[in-house]
């Protein structure tokens, strides 16, 4: 299924990637960026971690058997050269790559994909990759602890490896993230390997100080000839906006998400309006309620709150329109998405009314666990607040940093939460999330449970049909919408500045921040050298 790829560049936005490709790169000089989602990197074991910040710099350092090509729309073969398909739509055969070489000099082959693909699997640990890996088949054996090794994984030699699925489904959109990266399977479970870890990619690691910076310069036997570019690349750690925005224009750093304040700034400067690009990302934005929680395991209850809160208006003057209502999981930009479907409109008499049949005519009070991000952590529930109370509902903030907030959700440690989640390209394994079957670890939050759902994502899953399966998942989001496990907030629109001087940026909407960094250069007017 072709993920259709919606990219909204402004100002001089893709003139910089025009303009990349009609200049030749420079090769030399240093690349400056942020990581701005927090104060810290999760762990320099991507395995472990599900934050975008952490994909940032595991996008130079390591590699996964697809990468997401921005210009297609689309993931593609990486650590493969080609891929043959047979047993009815089921299995997979790959012809890898015999020159991608990892950064202690040896060579990859079917054995370190097997050895990685087992370690996701380890149901002792709870790795988030494990919802991608899990698709095949004795994978969910080896979670379980009822087998050794994926039984659907097979080496025919160092470099063809055979895959079997349990669904018809396009293996691309589940192994492109760094969640599913590539180790050395001699290397990958050292002690060692956390603290100067080894990967296939571009950049090779040299140091990281913590709170800080990650340093990583270029890898001499990358399998793109001629790339990286550039011999050095800083990933700084900032997570306010404002000091970013200080470091952009003191010309500091390279790339700036902006936050909804600088948004406007920047798009009223005639000197800076020319650096933005903008993408409609995959990540939906939302409130996540647990059901364990009393007054959310009653369906009527979540679909108060969605009625309660004015999600337009927040939109409007917190956000900066820097947004997209949602309606369900899935976003605009996804082939399943329905544009009949219409949001929860903002009723608090509707809420009210659902309060009293459920129980709660006086309302009820619970605990909101946020992070401070300004596009959809503290401001928005603080925002929130006063249009809950308006129907009865009390909110008890509790507030805790970014890296922490995700470790609280896979635990189920809360009564709500506030989060960004991707949930694209492919809208079949984005709406996995809310399957039965899918541990809260991975992804399934709130453990949602839901006979019909399942059915109809187990049925997506196995049609050869490409129209029954949009009308399956179609109809799968139409009922989480009803069922409302979520606060339905909004779809992502992302927008970072970045320096004129440098070159290759791509809009890749399944993250901005996540470029393939072999493709950018700077020019000679970069003040970095």
């Amino acid at each position: 299924m072709k993920f259709k790829l919606i990219a909204i560049a402004v100002g001089l936005g893709l003139a910089l990637a025009a303009t990349a490709e009609a200049q030749t790169p420079r090769k030399g000089g240093t690349i400056r960026m942020t990581a701005p989602y927090g104060s810290s990197f999760t762990s320099m074991d991507i395995h472990t971690t599900p934050r975008a910040q952490d994909e940032i710099y595991a996008k130079a350092l390591h590699r996964s058997l697809y990468i997401w090509d921005s210009t297609e729309g689309k993931p593609v073969l990486e650590l493969a050269k080609e891929v043959t398909v047979s047993g009815g739509g089921l299995v997979h055969t790959f012809k890898l790559r015999d020159d991608a070489y990892f950064h202690n000099g040896r060579k990859m082959t079917a054995d370190d994909i097997i050895w990685s693909y087992n370690r996701i699997m380890d149901g002792t640990k709870a790795y988030p990759g494990a919802r991608f890996v899990r698709l095949i088949e004795g994978a969910a054996e080896v979670e379980k602890g009822q087998a050794k090794e994926i039984s659907g994984l097979k080496k025919i030699d160092d470099f063809t490896l055979e895959m079997k699925l349990t669904e018809k489904v396009d293996p691309a959109f589940y192994f492109f993230t760094a969640l599913t990266s590539i180790y050395p399977a001699d290397e990958g479970g050292k002690e060692s390997f956390l603290q100067k870890p080894i990967g296939l990619g571009p950049f090779k690691f040299v140091e990281h100080v913590p709170g800080s910076r990650i340093v990583l310069e270029c890898w001499d036997r990358f399998y793109k000839p001629g790339k990286p570019y550039a011999d050095k690349l800083v990933i700084s750690l900032m997570g306010e906006a404002a000091a970013r925005d200080v470091a952009f224009r003191n010309k500091e750093i390279d790339t700036s998400v902006l936050g909804p304040a600088q948004y406007v700034a920047y798009q009223a400067d005639p000197n800076l309006k020319g650096t933005i690009v903008e993408v409609a990302e995959v990540f939906t934005r939302y409130m996540g309620m647990n059901p364990t929680f009393k007054p959310f395991s009653d369906k009527r209850v979540r679909q108060a709150v969605n009625y309660a809160i004015d999600a337009d208006l927040i939109i409007s003057k917190l956000v900066k329109g820097k947004a997209y209502r949602a309606t369900s999981w899935l976003p605009l930009t996804s082939p399943a998405y329905d544009k009949a479907m219409k949001p929860y409109p903002y009723d608090p008499v509707k809420a009210k009314q659902l309060l009293a049949d459920a129980g709660y005519p006086n309302g009820f009070e619970f605990e909101w666990t946020t992070s401070q991000n300004e596009s959809w952590g503290l401001p928005i529930v603080e925002a929130a607040i006063p249009m809950l109370d308006k129907v009865g509902i009390k909110v008890k903030v509790k507030q805790v940093e970014t890296a922490v907030l995700a470790e609280v959700i896979r635990k189920g440690d809360f009564q709500a939460f506030i989060y960004s989640q991707a949930t694209g390209p492919d809208p079949q394994a984005a709406l996995k999330c809310f399957h039965s079957a899918t541990p809260q670890s991975a992804c399934n939050y709130t453990t949602f449970k839901n006979a019909d759902f399942d059915k109809m994502i187990d049925a997506a899953g196995q049609t050869d049909d490409a129209a029954k399966r949009v009308q399956l998942l179609q109809r799968a989001n139409a009922l989480l919408q009803e069922e409302a496990p979520i606060w339905f907030f909004n779809y992502n629109k992302a927008v970072m500045a970045v320096q004129p001087w440098l070159k290759g940026i791509q809009l890749d909407a399944t993250e901005l921040t996540h470029q393939n960094v072999e493709d950018l250069w700077v020019d000679d007017t970069s003040p970095a050298k």
